[in-house]
């Protein structure tokens, strides 16, 4: 018989590297707290070369202090760090890359720094791992990224370390999850210091250490869209959209994306959508941010119940007061949680969003030529849910609608992306091919960056009219249908005029009169709020939009 020698393994390498850290990081605290003078010696002491850190970057709250202070560390005792970050928003998420503390990189979204992470990643200076969705990266904290260092950001925290988040929790639980779980050390940067927090969001012994931030941590309000600046282009496709798509499928639950094409839907709900009976009958149940623009609609007792990823500037005292809709803690404040928010909005009957391009398969991209953007959470409210067995109608109408061959019925998720034909500087928005492709070389991608793909979506809105992909029974006919909604670009001029008249005919291809929209009332006055000042007097005065806002 042979005998195996059996080599002794050590089972607690995390753990004996957390104790070592942590420390090490005592020599610069009290107890729990950082001295915040001391934090730059502070992260040199704690974090290693060649780390996985994580900073707390998301679409509105950023640990921007303990980012600034990275970016300040020496190259001699910090370098060569792999950050996994969700957005990366500011400048100093780029310095530490500049500076060579840093050197790879996974992400969901760049949007303000999209050129100059360009430059960096073709100067050699950032290696990208991938680009990611949200629930993509977070997925991989729990299994390959998971971080052995964190940053999060936190209203205020106790003396054990006790940490509330207030509104905008957004990505922390997942942070905190992955970190705390694998002896990472957890570092969160607080607004204030407090005896006593509000609400235990993250309790004290799931935290390393906490630092008292000389300023509140950034948010930006990306989700506030001024009513002033909504255009009748964009109510006339609102008001398709009601008539074509939730009117038609009983769209109750659903994700609405960024932009003024949604926010133009949202303020017509209490007059156009009222005015054809369809309270109670369509968007009740919603996967969004606490957009000032809801605000009439909620007021007017269209929507009945709102998850949030995160929060937005201003509307703190209002989703304080109206508990009956938004997710609300014994506190009085609204709880947000990016993860449940994605999935909820991953299994509704409708993700509605805009973009930059569109090509002849409905692929669609925000990453256009020179510019990494990234993808955020789109993808995964724009796809198809092929894991989901619950029912709804408007789930079930869409699956009796998709040609598939076979005989076992289906349900299908509506996916509509609703673009102008024509973008900034009259760049058509539909394209033979997608500058993905060249972006796919340029940056050594292993795939082109498209945002939804084609075969996800099942709705195209322009103010032309509605493509219905549905309905297309194949790539010629959804070819023919996206051309004959794209207006009079290149690719719209191209297209072949009898067979899109025959797409007509079935429903694949409707214009306004065949949707019973009268373009005559296609005006700024059916908005319900016309102006941030009067979205303030519709919330009763608990929305206190921020000063950039105000022109009154």
């Amino acid at each position: 018989m042979l005998e195996t020698a059996k080599t002794a393994r050590v089972w607690d390498t995390l753990e004996r590297s957390y104790r070592a850290r942590i420390e090490r990081g005592a020599a610069f605290a009290d107890g729990k707290t950082v001295r915040r003078d001391e934090i730059v010696s502070f992260l040199e002491a704690v974090i290693e070369p060649g780390d996985r850190v994580c900073i707390e970057g998301n679409n509105q709250k950023h640990a921007d202090f303990l980012a600034s202070s990275l970016a300040k560390t020496s190259t001699d005792a910090i370098r060569d760090l792999h950050i996994v970050q969700s957005n990366i928003a500011l400048p100093p998420h780029l310095d530490v890359f500049e500076r060579g503390t840093a050197r790879r990189l996974d992400f969901c979204y760049a949007g303000p720094q999209g050129l100059r992470m360009a430059r960096l990643v073709g100067e050699g200076k950032i290696e990208v791992g991938a680009i990611h969705t949200y629930l993509e990266l977070y997925s991989r904290y729990f299994c390959d990224l998971t971080p052995h260092v964190s940053f999060v950001a936190a209203d205020a925290a106790d003396a054990d370390g006790n940490l509330y988040t207030g509104p905008n929790t957004e990505d922390t639980p997942a942070i905190v999850e992955a970190t705390a779980f694998k002896s990472g050390v957890l570092i969160a940067q607080v607004n204030r210091l407090v005896d006593k927090v509000p609400r235990v969001d993250v309790p004290g012994d799931w935290v390393s250490f906490v630092v008292e931030a000389p300023k509140p941590h950034y948010i930006e309000p990306i989700f506030t869209r001024d009513p002033a600046v909504i255009t009748e282009v964009q109510v006339l496709m609102a008001m398709m959209v009601i008539r074509g798509i939730y009117e038609k499928y009983g769209v109750t639950r659903l994700n609405h994306g960024i932009g003024f094409d949604t926010a133009a839907i949202e303020l017509i709900l209490p007059t156009y959508a009222q005015d054809l009976g369809l309270k109670g009958k369509i968007c009740q149940y919603m996967s969004v941010n606490p957009c000032p623009t809801l605000i009439p609609a909620i007021e007017s007792g269209f929507v009945e119940s709102i998850h949030c990823a995160g929060s937005e500037l201003g509307m703190e005292a209002y989703t304080a007061a109206r508990s009956d809709v938004f997710f609300t803690g014994r506190d009085g404040t609204m709880r947000s949680n990016r993860i449940f928010c994605q999935l909820a909005g991953h299994y509704s009957d409708l993700f509605i969003g805009s973009t930059l391009q569109i090509d002849l398969e409905g692929n669609s991209s925000t990453a256009t030529l020179s510019r990494i953007t990234g993808f955020g959470g789109a993808p995964n409210f724009g796809s198809e849910s092929r894991a989901r067995r619950h029912g709804s109608e408007a789930w079930l109408k869409a699956g009796r609608e998709q040609r598939l061959s076979g005989e076992m019925p289906r349900g299908r998720k509506l996916v509509v992306q609703i673009v102008e034909t024509f973008g900034d500087g009259m760049s058509p928005t539909f394209v033979e091919r997608l500058d993905a492709w060249e972006l796919q070389k340029t940056f050594d991608m292993p795939l082109p960056p498209v945002m939804v793909y084609g075969d996800d979506l099942t709705h195209l809105v322009t103010e032309e009219g509605i493509a219905n992909l549905l309905l297309c029974d194949t790539m010629e006919e959804r070819e023919q249908a996206i051309r004959g909604v794209a207006g009079y670009t290149p690719v719209g001029m191209k297209r072949d005029r009898e067979m899109v008249a025959r797409l007509r005919e079935k429903g694949a291809v409707q214009y306004a009169d065949d949707l019973g929209v009268d373009k005559r009332f296609a005006t700024r006055d059916l908005l319900a709020a016309r102006s941030i000042k009067d979205l303030v007097a519709w919330s009763g005065g608990l929305y206190d939009p921020p000063s950039r806002f105000r022109n009154w």
